[in-house]
């Protein structure tokens, strides 16, 4: 029978009488639909906090059922009225001793999800004994509870030695308790300031090989932990990604993706250029499987595959036509998949592309269209055997007429333009054909750029522009950027047709628009123009730097941190966690003997000699930097270490040695900043000469190597 006639509101008076009737009840049948309905109010938000006395009652009853919805009652109730929660300590002591491990599991989970300060301290003593009870269904109930309590109390959970136990709990012999107490420590670790976890190759190994006899969940756990380990040697890093491969298959696309998301890390640490395109390959059918799913997961893995393939983009290279369009898809997934096929396209299968491209611009999604239009001018920009048949496909949409459409190609010709200059000029009598379409500030500047441009090539480009200026003190200022450019361009090129138009778009530049940037450029060209022609001149038309679409990449900082986050937000957002969760730890890749970096296109691999010479660099800076001045410090480049940022680290035009020594300066950082806020720890450099190895303080709990 269905629950659902439990959903009515219900009268106080006559639901405490139905809980205290005298009325024979065999196996509590009655007390069991009265707590339902009990509980079904409270669902629907009306105050059952009156019954509490009747309710405690209850939990006497030894049924399991019973003793779920008396809890689920108390855990309710607990944040508003705490000393309700009080009176039922005495019952949870009896029940976490009780014979029934389920039960004892419930009042331990119970009591975790209480937050009042007298039930929480009397949590301590029996969650010591869950976490070594025989039962492994209580130990693993225990594990989760030690997280939930670190939320509540941070110091009374490192100061009770419960660090101690999860860590005594990874060598559990059931997988199920190992999960949990790996998920505990890696949620501990992340919510920590001074707490950090990490990981030996012998105690990954035995990770590892629990993952077979774990639950999905349990796996996507364990796979998570495994990003605190550091391979000291490339042939860790790929012993470890081969026995992680065969989650790849795994239905569950969360494990997937960790494991995904584990094996990119580790290619950062592998030395051969075959193992590496051997994992490529590994990788390929999981995510294209990870498509055949529904929308929503399939949108979750087009934006971690859109990461991936920026970093190696030959996992999906053969794998392109899995990313065309289908027509019922939704449209974040057309987007998606749009942005895919263009990082995928090469000359090897640019026709296949093109042709797609084509259709899906007379689609009737607006968004979409725009999307694929603009997809087609960067695919002339991004390769250049396909410029010609671009701009034909271009033009065959201008001759549509259709506004967005003629818009959108306006402004991704003039890209193909800055691109291929005095190439497809042919085709600007049909762009000024189309001016009294344009009404989006993009493509109205796009248009003016390229009478400017070619001022000396369009007959009337005076007249042009000076149809555009009839409105110039209404437009945005981006058109009005453009104008005025357009206008000095047209001045230097045909003085005589430019002549009546510049005083006129410079006076108004300069004293009837409050935009700073627009003044300022207007005052710049008056002078030059006002001094020296041929100063102007050599400004104004100075050669344009090429495009490309390298501009389109992801800052590759960035791009670094989010591939440590595939398979989170962070992913989907492409923005770094710090940005959105707050006090949230940021990653970044640890340096080891077998670091591997990639910039510019290439790879080079940190051997020993080279990161201990790293290494060695840094400790005599820092003693230079402690033996020395603050004047001498500045002039010598040494400077005390200060807050890493390596989040928006550069690596333009740096060398790769320099920025492995970035990477440790961060983490040195942060030894400094724990050793100063735990004086009493011993594994961070600076403390362990003052600890004289006291190795039983809580900082060196988080680092196993067992």
């Amino acid at each position: 029978m269905s629950d659902a006639k439990f959903f009515q509101r219900g009268k106080i008076q006559e639901l405490r009488m139905e809980l205290n009737s005298d009325k024979k009840d065999r196996n509590h049948t009655r007390k069991k639909a009265t707590l339902k309905k009990i509980v079904a109010n409270m669902t629907m938000g009306n105050d059952m906090s009156s019954l509490y006395p009747d309710v405690v009652t209850c939990m006497a009853i030894p049924v399991l059922e019973v003793k779920k919805m008396v809890y689920l009652f108390l855990i309710n109730y607990a944040k508003s009225k705490p000393e309700m929660a009080l009176e039922a300590i005495p019952t949870f002591r009896r029940d976490v001793e009780d014979p029934n491990p389920l039960i004892r599991a419930l009042a331990i989970r119970t009591m975790g999800y209480i937050h009042v300060e007298k039930v929480t301290m009397c949590l301590l003593q029996p969650l010591r004994h869950c976490m070594r009870d025989q039962d492994p269904y209580v130990r693993k109930t225990a594990a989760v509870c030690v997280a939930k309590l670190f939320m509540q109390d941070r110091h009374l959970v490192e100061n009770a030695g419960f660090i101690d136990l999860l860590r005594e709990m990874l060598v559990d012999s059931n997988p199920s308790v190992v999960a949990n107490a790996i998920a505990a420590l890696t949620e501990i670790s992340e919510r920590s300031d001074h707490i950090q976890l990490k990981l030996n190759m012998s105690l990954a190994s035995k990770l590892v090989t629990a993952l077979n006899e774990c639950s999905e969940w349990g796996q996507t756990y364990i796979l998570e932990s495994l990003m605190f380990v550091v391979p000291q040697d490339p042939g860790d890093a790929e012993m470890l990604a081969e026995r992680i491969a065969p989650r790849l298959q795994h239905a569950n696309s969360a494990v997937v993706l960790t494991a995904v998301k584990v094996i990119v890390y580790l290619m950062n640490y592998m030395a051969k250029d075959e193992d590496i395109a051997s994992m490529c390959k590994k990788l390929s059918p999981p995510l294209v499987t990870l498509l055949s799913s529904g929308p929503e997961v399939q949108y979750v893995g087009l934006r971690n595959i859109l990461l991936v393939i920026q970093k190696h983009p030959d996992i999906l290279k053969n794998d392109i036509k899995i990313f065309f369009c289908k027509y019922n898809d939704p449209i974040y997934v057309k987007m998606a998949k749009l942005e895919i096929m263009f990082r995928l396209a090469s000359e090897s299968n640019v026709e296949q592309v093109l042709s797609e491209l084509k259709e899906y611009a007379t689609e009737v999604d607006v968004d979409f269209v725009r999307k694929a239009v603009r997809s087609i001018g960067r695919l002339a920009v991004k390769i250049e055997s396909t410029a010609q048949r671009c701009v034909e496909a271009l033009l065959d949409l201008i001759q549509t007429k259709v506004n967005y459409v003629v818009q959108e190609s306006i402004v991704v010709i003039k890209d193909i333009f800055r691109k291929y200059p005095n190439r497809y000029e042919s085709i600007i009598s049909v762009l000024c054909e189309n001016l009294d379409n344009l009404d989006e500030p993009e493509a109205k500047a796009a248009m003016i750029w390229i009478i400017g441009q070619y001022a000396d090539r369009i007959e009337n480009s005076d007249e042009l522009l000076d149809d555009f200026l009839y409105t110039f003190l209404e437009e945005t200022v981006e058109v009005q950027l453009a104008l005025l450019t357009a206008t000095v361009k047209l001045f230097i090129k045909r003085p005589t047709a430019g002549q009546d138009l510049v005083p006129k778009v410079l006076k108004w530049a300069t004293e009837e628009v409050d935009n700073p940037d627009l003044r300022d450029r207007g005052y710049i060209y008056w002078r030059l123009l006002s001094t020296d022609v041929a100063a102007a001149k050599a400004v104004v038309l100075a050669e344009k730097p090429h495009i490309s679409t390298e501009t389109d990449n992801m800052d590759p900082v960035l791009l670094e941190e989010l591939l440590l986050h595939i398979a989170s937000l962070s992913a989907i957002y492409h923005k770094a966690p710090t940005t959105f969760i707050p006090h949230c730890k940021p990653r970044f890749l640890i340096p080891s003997p077998a670091l591997r970096r990639q910039y510019y296109g290439r790879s080079q691999l940190i051997h020993q000699d080279s990161y201990v010479s790293i290494q060695s660099g840094q400790t005599s800076s820092s003693s230079k930097n402690g033996s020395s001045s603050k004047g001498e410090d500045e002039q010598n480049g040494d400077t005390i270490p200060s807050e890493p940022h390596h989040q928006r680290l550069s690596y333009h035009e740096q060398s790769f040695d320099q920025v492995a020594e970035a990477s440790i300066g961060n983490q040195k950082y942060y030894d400094l900043k724990i050793a100063a806020e735990n004086p009493y720890r011993t594994d961070t450099p600076s403390a362990a000469s003052a600890s004289n190895g006291n190795k039983g303080s809580v900082g060196d709990l988080m680092s196993f190597d067992l």
